[in-house]
């Protein structure tokens, strides 16, 4: 049985891959299972639950920290993207992290972005928030296949919030054959509800006030779709409700869960996808629904 036993104190930290593996195979050779978590940093409650998860279901768990350009667009908020390494690492410490990778854009990308293999989930990469940030999904999608690699944890566990990024991921895992089972965790949430994000600091107060809104139209459309709602119904009442909530939406929709293709009339398992921005922040959400 994986251990629960630890000491914030014994947290490794390491900066090169070659350090990652020599950690990791000392491990291995130790008859011990890894977990992974890998986060941009900043980190919340709801990435500390990953922790925890992977405590759970192994006897070591990895964490990395690496805010991925290659996800970033244009105009996006890659400068400004928080950091926060010393809070990050006594979270990670009390919580049963074991080693913390954090590499350098170098040591991930030695030869730089513009040429570097790349990867890509063709179908569901370019819809709904790969519409909205194109090429987002190929930088995440890369930087996720790269860090399996490098880690090769038994586990890998993913935050549910980015429901579209974990249907990605499980894709990418399944066609390139890695030997890894992917975990999506429940997103947490603050006490009203509001999906925790590290963009959620980019709120005002007042837009603080409002963020609320987005998932709470995300469970009246769930309600309305159980009532017997026409999905296109649904999705246009969701969308009048954000935007008269005081937020701008970017897209609210329904789809089938196992694969986010459009959700037709046979399908009973659905998902509720919705982003939205307020303020300086994109805000985004999903629920479940099955009309079964």
């Amino acid at each position: 049985m994986p251990s629960t036993a630890h000491a914030p104190s014994s947290l490794i930290q390491v900066e090169r891959v070659a350090e990652l593996r020599a950690q990791v195979r000392a491990w291995r050779a130790a008859g011990e299972r890894i977990a992974f978590v890998p986060t941009m940093g900043n980190l919340h409650a709801g990435h500390l639950s990953l922790v925890r998860e992977g405590r759970a279901r192994a006897d070591r768990v990895v964490a990395s920290i690496f805010v991925n350009p290659l996800q970033f667009g244009p105009g996006e908020d890659l400068d400004a993207y928080p950091r926060t390494l010393e809070a990050d690492r006594r979270q990670l410490g009390e919580t049963g992290c074991d080693l913390l990778f954090t590499p350098s854009v170098r040591e991930i990308y030695p030869r730089g972005q513009d040429t570097h293999a790349r990867v890509e989930v063709p179908g569901i990469s370019d819809i709904l928030c790969g519409a909205s940030r194109p090429g987002h999904f190929v930088g995440v999608a890369t930087v996720v296949c790269k860090l399996l690699n490098m880690v090769q944890p038994d586990v890998a566990l993913f935050g549910e919030k980015d429901f579209q990024q974990l249907l990605v991921i499980r894709r990418l895992v399944e066609d390139l054959a890695l030997p890894v089972e992917v975990v999506g965790v429940p997103t947490a949430r603050e006490s009203d509800d509001l999906a925790m994000s590290s963009r959620n600091g980019y709120l005002t107060p007042e837009e603080r006030g409002l963020a609320p809104a987005l998932y709470q139209v995300l469970k009246t459309t769930a309600e309305a779709l159980r009532a017997g709602e026409p999905v296109e119904r649904a999705e246009q009442t969701g969308l009048n409700a954000l935007a008269a909530a005081g937020l701008r939406p970017d897209y609210l929709s329904v789809r089938r869960a196992e694969d986010l293709a459009p959700a037709g009339p046979e399908d009973r398992a659905l998902v509720i996808l919705a982003a939205a921005y307020l303020g300086r922040a994109r805000l985004i959400d999903n629920r479940r629904v099955n009309l079964d």
